[in-house]
């Protein structure tokens, strides 16, 4: 499997009244193929590495690669074209629009890639429907349960068929069982031309990835390979 993602000494800083070290001089390389679970307490940087892989955040020092190219954070409109055709994100408060329906919320992330409005709506509808909302399509964000806003986010993550999906907190704010349906659609978007990440608090569903990752105090503690599937 291949790397897919390569971080070199990776430093977040943060100031306030004082300079905060978020994350410090992390190594770490992620491949093609694998579901990788990042857990640590409140504050040891999960977030902050998420925004970073997403090109959303940029780093106080330090390299990052993906796809074996360096990141030029000064590219900005690059990098914008790059996260719209190769990343998928999926945050913990999904993020929605909420005056928009879900179909609409999902049409204008395939825009992000070109303008061809025919091709995005066909493209919406039909991961609107693999993901069993097809009934729920029109109706605005607002209107929909936690659980359907969670999976109208998916679709909107992997409506330009991402290589990296990263997904902070996803489950965060939903109760059990529409937590474990949300991870079980997860676990199905594994291939090997694809690389998952996830942030979580929750043992149980780190578990169940291929690697997990231990954020502490900035650094990668450590990783093991997870032992209970799906």
């Amino acid at each position: 499997m291949s790397n897919i993602i390569e971080l070199k000494n990776i430093v977040k800083n943060y100031t306030s009244k004082k300079k905060i070290r978020v994350l410090n001089k992390i190594n770490f390389s992620f491949k093609l193929g694998k579901i990788y679970s990042l857990m640590g307490p409140s504050g040891s940087g999960k977030s902050t590495l998420l925004n970073l892989l997403s090109l959303i955040d940029t780093p106080s020092s330090g390299t990052l690669k993906i796809s074996n190219n360096i990141v030029n954070y000064s590219s900005k409109s690059y990098n914008d074209k790059l996260r719209a055709n190769k990343i998928g994100i999926i945050y913990q408060d999904n993020n929605l629009l909420s005056d928009f329906t879900a179909i609409e919320n999902v049409y204008l992330s395939r825009l992000a890639i070109d303008e061809n409005k025919n091709k995005a709506l066909i493209d919406a509808k039909k991961i609107i429907r693999k993901l069993g909302l097809s009934n729920r399509a029109n109706h605005l964000a607002s209107e929909l349960s936690g659980g359907e806003m969670q999976r109208v986010a998916i679709a909107r993550a992997l409506i330009n068929s991402p290589e990296i999906i990263l997904a902070d907190e996803p489950t965060g704010s939903l109760d059990l069982k529409n937590a474990k349906d949300v991870f079980k659609i997860l676990f199905k978007l594994k291939n090997k031309n694809r690389l998952i990440i996830f942030a979580t608090h929750n043992r149980f569903f780190a578990n169940k990835a291929d690697c997990k990752i231990e954020l502490i105090s900035g650094k990668i503690k450590k990783t093991t390979n997870a032992r209970i599937k799906y």
